[in-house]
Order: structure tokens, then C-alpha cells, then sequence
């Protein structure tokens, strides 16, 4: 059980955002509302074909065109965008540009899927820049394509790059991720039950609600771009990187933005072709994506093929676990295409060899949790039905196989993962609204209860703050954050004013420009709260000391404090969140529909730091893997490589009419890591949530369904 955890003053009370009357009246400034004289307006051209050769672009009639000011193409822009390729932006050292075979650049030749860039124009308006588009000639020679990533590892696929499909990693080698521990094959040999299954997932889009949108504008040789990231540090440096400047000659500004879901971290490559067109036309360039190029040009979850064999004893144990499976990452390898999952197991013997396959698809990479939802979904809809087979309740089999330890056996910095599970099962009232016999209600409209757990990595590291005090008693906090939805800018108010011993009314916060605020690990893996929050905690310290030795300042006097904080974890420790999900669906076998109609989030995210973004936020993940499990695929048509469903309504994404009362519970403790024990939050809620949803289906039809998402279709073809 969680030791109980010793209340704090400021921290741990539900606080309205610090921001929050400035967004909801409209005052917020966001990057499409940034507007600076003599602004121009940019427009990209793309790629109608999936693969494709670019013999010629004549944009002679568009430069022709009244208003144009600036075009660029592959011919003339061959800045390499380094965030867009292997692992973000690992794929070649600053110094050497020349590492990788597999170079992505801001415009491509050959292009390589429907809505890769192949031209910008920047123009005195909207209109002119969009007219001029259609003025541009292109003459594209086709290639074969290849949509589905198992296909495209075939020996007759379509070579997407010289070197073949199977994506190279960092080191320009062509292999699978592999993970082994212990002996698999001998495992399953004496194992005394073996099942195999497969499953698979789609892509799925993240969906933030503001689309991309960014303002380039150089001043001499100093380049200012505002655009919407959740790291305005990591954007400054990729940016200076692909454009061979020094860090300080980047300014990003980033002032409030409207959702990232690991879609806004790093630089894109519209940063790239915004300032691009702005140097070459000498003015500030504003560049808008629409909602279509959102989905299209920018990077999803990956789709992923799993195939698992699992070997169980007698009692139940899992003794054996092998998968094997292909991600689709679209033609450039952004992201690892890894999966999680086989870590949750306590299981002496596993493998894992994943092959990151390149399609003509649109590009995969960071979306909440990279790894998880579509990891979790395989494995845990697996383990359901082996408890099923095995006739055991899935909590028990749950806890009866679940991993105590780190891989190695290193030992986790504290564990809750058990209180998590049995504290949700009663909450829940597993034991009544589970069916020993799925699919045994009576009528049309059945229940069914379905479960999964998770554990998500919240390590500790580097990051910076300042703050400083004037004569007139007012502290400012200065810190690299932005906000991509969780609450950051007050979540670090009030880790300052609790150390500081002050209400939160006498700090004021400064955030998202980085020619004021220090370096900031962005907000991608659920890091701020954990680094930037201890960096603030660590500022607060020195300031208290300074006061302590001089005294407060006054008068026009300003003491000003900083900290750069590299913890780390003494000996072989692990630090991780915990927590599960108990979901009850009601489906009409009748319709096809299916309705969550309980959802019961669980979750040990170390100590809360504000408990009304803390619940927001799993919900809205909870509310995310609903949309994955049910609505969400970004379909394409396979003869000519068009996707079809572009858009959220297209895509189905879920509203707030579609989203069900969901119930939080949070078991808090501290383990002395962090800011206050605080652990990662944001990507967490959404980790368990297909597969919960997935297991409870089973539980109410009786039909396992194996490939998301379960459309009303899918569920009609299976109980027909």
C-alpha cells in the first residue's frame, strides 16, 4: 500500500488555470493570431500521388501572378529537416550532415506519400497564394506504391528507399527492434497450455484542435518564428540545426497553443518552409495548414501487426511470451514504431522482434504514449483471452502474472500497481459486472466489464528555471514551458509558491519565448512536471538562500535566482507510474453500437501537484482511447494511395457528446523523487484504454475482436 503523504500548503489543491479567463474570452494570442507589418501569407502545394518521381515544376505562371513574392521547391530550398527522420532528428550530428542514407528534406524527390510538399508560395494574401498553387505545373513521373506495412517487407513490395522497406535506424542499419529475456523456445517446449492469436492496429491521427500554423520573420541574420511546440528549446535548436545557424541567432515564441498530443514537439517542417519563404521574399511569412493537410502532412500513431505465442502453466503462470510484429511508419522512420507490453509480465522468458516497415502512407511517430496504447491493446486483449481459455478472472490472472520488478529485476523506486488494481476492482465492482460467460446477457443489448493496467516511465533529469524577486515583494518565475494542454504554466506557479512559502497570486509566471525564459525539456514523454517542476523547486531554494545570506531586495533592487538540476537515480532503481482501467460497454448485437457506459480510471502518478488538471487529464486520455478503440482509422483507397477520411468528422473523432462520465481515482504517493513525488501524467490516461475497452466487448458479445478499431461493421460481420 502507498505510504500517506504529507499535505502541502499550495500543492495538492484543485486550482483554475492561470491562464484560463485569457483563452476562454478570447484574448489568449495563439500562433495563427500573430500578425506582423507587411506580413505575407504562405500556401503549400502537395503531392497528389502516393510515389512519384518529379521531372519538372514550372512555376513560372505563378511567379508571374500579381502579389507572389516568394516560391520555393526542391530546385531551390534543400534544407534537410532532421526532426522529421529516424528518432527525431538523431539521424545526423550538427557538425557532419552526412551520416544518414536516408535523408528527409523540407521539399522531397522522389515524393513518397499523398501530401508530401512540393512547392510553397508566399503572397500578399490568402487568395493570391492559393491561386498561385494552381498555377503550378508539375510533371510527375508515378512509381509503385505500397500501403499495407506487412506487404511492403515482401520480396516483390515496391523499394520505397534504394536500400529496401525495413526501416535503418540511427546507425544506417536495417533491423528489427529486439528484446529477449531468458529461453522462449525451451519455455514453450515444457509449457503445459500454448496460444497464439494476432491482432493489429491502425493509425491513427492526433487530432490537436489547432492545426499548424506558424509566423518566420528574420531580422538581419536572426530568425523569430512563432509557432505552436510543446518544447520551444528542442524547436529553437532543430531549427538552427537544419538551417545552419547558431542556437542564439533562433528566437521561438510560443505563447499559448491549442493541443500536442506529441504532434507540436520539436521543429516541423513547416518552421522550415516558413522561414525559407520569409529569407528569400525578405518579409514575416505566415504559413496556415488546413485541417486536411493537419492530417496529412503531419505524423499519427503507427499501425502495428502482432503476433504473440504465449505458454501458460497448469495454475495459470505465464511462463513463455513471443511477438512478433511490423509498424507502418509511412516513408520516413520519425519514431522507433516500437510497442510496449511485454514488461508488464513477470515472465522469465520473452521476445519480442518488432520491423519497422516503411509505407506510402502518411508518416507515423510521437502520439501520447508512442508505444503504449497500441502495445497494451496486443498483449492484454491476448492475456484476456489466455485467462478466458484458462478459465481464471482476468484481475487474478492480472495479479498473478503481472511484473513486480524492472526487467533485470531492478526494483522500482516505489510500487503500487497492486493497491491500484484491487482498490479499482472494488470501486468498480468487478466481481458483479463481470461474466464468467461472455455474451451470457439476455436480449439484444448485452454487458460485459473488461479491464487492463499499465505502468509508464517517469524518470527523472535536466531542465531550468529562474526566478526573481523585486523591491516590491513580487516573484517572477521564468520557465521554458507552453502548455500543450495540461496545465503546465500553473502547475509550475504552484510548485514556486509552495517552496517559496508565498500564494500563488504573488508569482507571476513568463513561459514560451526562448530569448526569456532558460532551457525547458518540452513537454513531450510527461517530463515538465517531473524536471521543470524540481528545476523551479531547485531555483526557490537559491533564492531562499540569497535572502537568507543578504537579506530581501529593495527598492529597484532584484535578486534573481536559477537552477539547472541533472538528478539521478541512486543504484539500479526504476521509476514508473501505475494504474488501470475498469471499463463496462453495453453493446446492441442488434445495431452494432456499442456504448461505454462505466469507465474507472486508476492511477498512481506519484503526488498530485493540481488535482483539477490531474483529472482532466485522464479523462481526456480515457476519452482518446475510446475514439481509438471505436471510430478512429485514417483509411486510404488501395488503388490509387488517397486517403479517405481525412478530418475529424471523417475520422470520427470523438466529441463531448460521444464521451461517457468517467471516474478518477487517484492513489497518491511519494517516493522522493521529482517535484514532491510528482510522477508523468499526461500520456498515462490513455496507455490502457483500447485494450479495457477491447476485453469488456469480448465480455459482452463473446467474439474476441482482434483489429481496431471494433466499427459497428465489424461487430455486425462477427454476430451475424
Amino acid at each position: 500500500m502507498a505510504e500517506p503523504i504529507t499535505p502541502l500548503k499550495t500543492v495538492g489543491h484543485p486550482t483554475p488555470r492561470i491562464d484560463a479567463v485569457d483563452r476562454v474570452t478570447g484574448r489568449a494570442t495563439y500562433s495563427r493570431d500573430v500578425t506582423l507589418p507587411g506580413m505575407l501569407y504562405a500556401r503549400v502545394l502537395r503531392s497528389p500521388h502516393p510515389h512519384a518521381r518529379i521531372r519538372r515544376i514550372d512555376t513560372t505562371k505563378a511567379a508571374a501572378l500579381s502579389g507572389v513574392k516568394a516560391i520555393v521547391t526542391h530546385e531551390n530550398c534543400t534544407v534537410v529537416w532532421g526532426a522529421g527522420g529516424i528518432a527525431g532528428g538523431r539521424q545526423y550530428v550538427d557538425e557532419v550532415k552526412a551520416i544518414t542514407k536516408q535523408r528527409r528534406y523540407a521539399f522531397n524527390n522522389p515524393v513518397r506519400f499523398v501530401g508530401d510538399p512540393v512547392a510553397a508560395v508566399a503572397a500578399v494574401d490568402r487568395h493570391v497564394a492559393e491561386e498561385a498553387l494552381q498555377r503550378i505545373v508539375v510533371d510527375y513521373e508515378m512509381l509503385p506504391f505500397v500501403l499495407d506495412h506487412e506487404e511492403a517487407l515482401t520480396p516483390d513490395a515496391p523499394k520505397i528507399w534504394p536500400e529496401g522497406n525495413l526501416s535503418l535506424d540511427v546507425e544506417n542499419q536495417a533491423k528489427p527492434l529486439a528484446q529477449r529475456r531468458g529461453n522462449v523456445d525451451e519455455a514453450l517446449g515444457r509449457a503445459a497450455h500454448v496460444f497464439e492469436d494476432r491482432y493489429s492496429t491502425q493509425f491513427v491521427h492526433n487530432a490537436q484542435m489547432e492545426p499548424r500554423a506558424c509566423v518566420a520573420a528574420w531580422e538581419g541574420d536572426k530568425l523569430t518564428v512563432y509557432t505552436p511546440t510543446g518544447g520551444i528549446a528542442n524547436c529553437r535548436h532543430d531549427i538552427a540545426r537544419d538551417l545552419g545557424l547558431p542556437d542564439e541567432k533562433v528566437r521561438v515564441v510560443c505563447r499559448y497553443m491549442g493541443g500536442n498530443f506529441g504532434n507540436k514537439n520539436q521543429n516541423q517542417d513547416s518552421d522550415l518552409i516558413a522561414a525559407s519563404l520569409a529569407k528569400l521574399a525578405g518579409a514575416p511569412v505566415k504559413l496556415e495548414f488546413s485541417r486536411k493537410e493537419d492530417f496529412i502532412g503531419m505524423h499519427g500513431r503507427w499501425p502495428t501487426t502482432q503476433y504473440y505465442t504465449v505458454g501458460v502453466a497448469d495454475d495459470g503462470t505465464v511462463d513463455a511470451i513471443r511477438l512478433r510484429a511490423v509498424s507502418g511508419m509511412g516513408p520516413y522512420r520519425k519514431n522507433s514504431g516500437g510497442m510496449a507490453g511485454l514488461d508488464l509480465y513477470g515472465c522469465g522468458n520473452a521476445e519480442g522482434i518488432i520491423q519497422p516497415a516503411y509505407t506510402n502512407k502518411t508518416v507515423s511517430g510521437n502520439f501520447r504514449g508512442p508505444e503504449f496504447p497500441q502495445g497494451y491493446f496486443g498483449i492484454q486483449s491476448m492475456m484476456d483471452d489466455v485467462a478466458y481459455r484458462m478459465k481464471m478472472d482476468p484481475v487474478e490472472f492480472v495479479l498473478k502474472n503481472m511484473a513486480r520488478t524492472a526487467p533485470g529485476n531492478a526494483p522500482f523506486t516505489n510500487f503500487t500497481l497492486e493497491e491500484c488494481i484491487r482498490r479499482g476492482a472494488e470501486l468498480f465492482d468487478w466481481k458483479r459486472r463481470w461474466h464468467p460467460q461472455p455474451g451470457s446477457d439476455p436480449g439484444p443489448l448485452k454487458r460485459g466489464a473488461g479491464m487492463a493496467f499499465m505502468e509508464f516511465r517517469s524518470g527523472i533529469g535536466q531542465s531550468s528555471a529562474v526566478i526573481t524577486l523585486n523591491g516590491k515583494g513580487q516573484y517572477t518565475l521564468f520557465v521554458g514551458v507552453t502548455d500543450v494542454g495540461g496545465g503546465a504554466k500553473t502547475t509550475m506557479g504552484l510548485i514556486a509558491a509552495e517552496e517559496l512559502g508565498v500564494p500563488l497570486s504573488k508569482v507571476e509566471v513568463v513561459w514560451g519565448d526562448t530569448d526569456r525564459c532558460p532551457y525547458s525539456v518540452g513537454e513531450s514523454g510527461s517530463r515538465t512536471t517531473i524536471m521543470t517542476g524540481y528545476a523551479v523547486i531547485e531555483a526557490a531554494r537559491d533564492l531562499k538562500r540569497q535572502i537568507a545570506a543578504n537579506g530581501s531586495p529593495a527598492g529597484e533592487q532584484v535578486v534573481i535566482a536559477s537552477a539547472t538540476p541533472n538528478p539521478t537515480m541512486e543504484g539500479r532503481k526504476v521509476r514508473n507510474a501505475f494504474g488501470a482501467h475498469f471499463v463496462e460497454v453495453e453493446v446492441d448485437v442488434e445495431l452494432g453500437h456499442v456504448r461505454v457506459a462505466k469507465y474507472l480510471s486508476v492511477a498512481d502518478c506519484g503526488r498530485l501537484i493540481n488535482p483539477l488538471s490531474a483529472k482532466g487529464q485522464m479523462a481526456g486520455g480515457a476519452i482518446q482511447g475510446i475514439g481509438m478503440t471505436l471510430h478512429e482509422d485514417l483509411i486510404y483507397d488501395q488503388r490509387t494511395g488517397q486517403p479517405l477520411t481525412a478530418g475529424f468528422y471523417y475520422d470520427r473523432i470523438p466529441t463531448h457528446r460521444d464521451a461517457p462520465e468517467i471516474e478518477v481515482l487517484f492513489v497518491e504517493s511519494d517516493d522522493g523523487y521529482g517535484a514532491y513525488g510528482a510522477k508523468s501524467l499526461g500520456e498515462s490516461g490513455k496507455a490502457p484504454g483500447p485494450a479495457a475497452i477491447a476485453n469488456a466487448i469480448f465480455n459482452a458479445t463473446g467474439h474476441r475482436f482482434k483489429d481496431l478499431p471494433i466499427t459497428r461493421a465489424k461487430i455486425l460481420g462477427a454476430l451475424a
